[in-house]
C-alpha cells in the first residue's frame, strides 16, 4: 500500500524506519502545513518497505510518504 500526501506540507518528522511492524492507526510522519502538525497513519497493518521522504522535505499533494505491505 503507498502512503501518499494529501496535501503540500513540510515533513516535520518520521517517526518510523524501513522494517517496522505497524498497526493500523500508528502514527508514520508528522506533516506541517499552515503552523498546524498533522499526523499520517496507517490504514493498514503490515511491514514499512520504504520512506521517501526526510525531515525538512516539502512534499505536493499525491507525492509518496511511504510504503507498506
Amino acid at each position: 500500500m503507498e502512503i501518499r500526501a494529501e496535501m503540500v506540507a513540510q515533513v516535520h518528522s518520521v517517526l518510523i524506519e524501513v522494517g517496522t511492524e505497524v498497526a493500523v492507526g500508528d502514527t508514520l510522519v508528522i506533516l506541517e502545513s499552515m503552523k498546524m502538525e498533522i499526523p499520517v497513519f496507517v490504514e493498514q497493518a503490515g511491514t514499512v518497505r520504504e520512506i521517501a521522504v526526510a525531515a525538512g522535505d516539502v512534499i505536493q499533494e499525491g507525492d509518496l510518504i511511504a510504503v507498506v505491505d
